[in-house]
């Protein structure tokens, strides 16, 4: 599902505009974005929690090459499923 039939669907279910759901949406996907980018969770309890992780720096290689690389550190956003998310997707 991408983000123009996720936003048929909730119109549908809600009975709000299509223009008024893509909004909210986006709204969303931006606030959620701009809190983890600050280094802060977001929790939507049932559903998950979207977060800041860090990595470490690391040695890789180059696949091309074999040689050895030197793998920065950095912050990467990571999701964790919610214990009811996690049931629904199981089918229970």
């Amino acid at each position: 599902m991408n983000k123009e039939e996720l936003v048929q669907e909730v119109a549908k279910l809600s009975k709000v505009t299509q223009k008024e759901v893509s909004e909210v949406l986006s709204v969303l996907v931006d606030t959620i974005e701009k809190t983890v980018a600050k280094g802060k969770k977001v929790t939507l309890v049932g559903f998950g929690t979207f977060e800041p992780r860090k990595r470490a720096a690391r040695n890789g290689r180059n696949p091309q090459t074999g040689k050895e690389i030197k793998i920065p550190a950095k912050t990467v956003p990571a999701f964790s499923a919610g214990k009811k998310f996690k049931l629904a997707v199981n089918g229970k």
